[in-house]
């Protein structure tokens, strides 16, 4: 990913140093396995605890003769240890290192977007709260349809980021598995305990069973959901940057003192960090397509995976956590105008009502029908001449049958729009 969209933390993840750092701690610990078994002489292991290390550009440097990353490492740490390097990756073979290292990284990076889905979780409750009986219009098709509140489309989020956080949970989870198997994964040249031993100084599980790889749907699956993530995201963009068009205008992102919105239009304020988060998130759907034309491989491995993984998954997770960042922000500034939703719900002329005095007609003892038709062509007036929709109501001899003036200005109440939320939000624990 490139350095404009990563962020330092989840950036250190995706280094070479922490990459060989974890190499060397997966070596360390299955040496250490080995120590407990009597295969390796406890002085060598505490030989290669003291002095065991290794250099990023000697490493690189090795490689270029090599052509195998694990050679060259191995080598390199080799130089720093002495004769016990020997005993180092013993029945091992190249999988194991480098898949074991990449459920430690995805684990890790899984956790960091966790912490940031966390802070997204409390942003959406607090500002559903904070607009909780704030009336806005309802659309369907991009069309005006029926009073809701701002307070719900947080709601909506909140809800949808809570399960986003439930999915990730579990696909860190899947994940986050060591495999010490060996060749084919048979474990022939090396004990099951050890597996466990890495496992478990790792923070990971051993896998149950593997060939010479880690099977591709665990890291398919952890692709997936952030793909679905980045998707939330997306929707809720998209959603700001309608209610941001100059003729809409009920929320708009916080546009910062000296921000510029356009290099030829200086009035301009553009929903620019709605735009990027919607342009990353097809990069997340991508990714997650070729995470699943990862999981078929020839027999017990080839390597079609391999330099796939090594853009997808520093990719897909550093563009994640750049764009919960941003939304973040987005969303704890985001600027709403209560008093701009209020115009925009009068824009139809009361219309929004049409349901409201159709199911009414209804109880009345009209027929659905008959009630539609009444109520349908008072509507095509107020579309046609834009004067107030009770007018032509009360104006209706038809309508007048069933239902007084005094009634009609009864149930075209706003308000009531609004005698449902404090049950919505129950359910959802707010």
């Amino acid at each position: 990913m490139i350095d404009r969209y990563t962020r330092p933390q989840m950036g250190a993840i995706w280094s070479d140093t922490n990459k060989y750092r974890i190499w060397l701690d997966i070596e360390i610990a299955a040496t250490e396995g080995q120590t407990e078994l009597g295969v390796v002489p406890r002085e060598a292991l505490e030989t290669i605890k003291a002095k065991a290390n290794f250099d990023v550009k000697r490493i690189l440097e090795i490689e270029e003769t090599t052509k195998h990353d694990v050679i060259a490492f191995l080598t390199n740490v080799a130089e720093y240890v002495g004769e016990p390097a020997r005993y180092i990756h013993l029945g091992m073979t190249s999988s194991d290192v480098l898949d074991t290292c990449l459920s430690v990284q995805l684990k890790q990076a899984g956790e960091l977007l966790l912490q940031a889905l966390e802070r997204l979780r409390d942003i959406t409750a607090r500002r559903a709260e904070e607009f909780k009986y704030t009336l806005c219009i309802g659309r369907s098709h991009g069309i005006h349809a029926e009073p809701t509140t701002f307070g719900l489309k947080f709601l909506l989020w909140h809800e949808e980021c809570k399960r986003n956080i439930t999915r990730l949970q579990h696909a860190i989870e899947t994940i986050a598995v060591a495999m010490i198997s060996g060749a084919v994964g048979t474990y022939e040249h090396i004990s099951p305990k050890v597996e466990e031993h890495v496992a478990q100084k790792l923070g990971l599980q051993a896998d149950t069973v593997t060939t010479q790889v880690i099977q591709r749907d665990r890291h398919a699956e952890f692709l997936s959901v952030l793909a679905i993530i980045g998707a939330s995201l997306e929707k809720i963009a998209v959603e700001i940057r309608h209610l941001q068009r100059t003729e809409v205008l009920e929320a708009e992102e916080y546009f910062s003192k000296g921000q510029k919105g356009s290099s030829a239009m200086p009035h301009k304020r553009n929903p620019i960090v709605s735009e990027r988060i919607c342009g990353l998130a097809r990069l997340l759907r991508g990714n997650a397509i070729a995470a699943l034309e990862n999981v078929a491989l020839w027999h017990e491995r080839d390597i079609s995976h391999s330099s796939v993984e090594r853009v997808i998954c520093p990719d897909s997770t550093i563009a994640l956590d750049y764009m919960l960042h941003l939304m973040n922000n987005l969303l704890d500034n985001l600027l709403v105008y209560p008093d701009v939703m209020r115009r925009n719900l009068d824009i139809t002329c009361g219309l929004t009502f049409s349901q409201t005095v159709l199911l009414e007609l209804a109880r009345r003892g009209a027929s659905r029908e008959d009630a539609y038709a009444m109520v349908q062509r008072n509507a095509m007036q107020t579309w046609q001449e834009r004067k107030p929709f009770l007018d032509y109501l009360k104006a209706d001899a038809d309508i007048a049958s069933y239902l007084s003036h005094a009634e009609l200005d009864e149930i075209c109440n706003l308000e009531k729009s609004t005698r449902n939320v404090d049950a919505i939000f129950a359910r959802c624990g707010l």
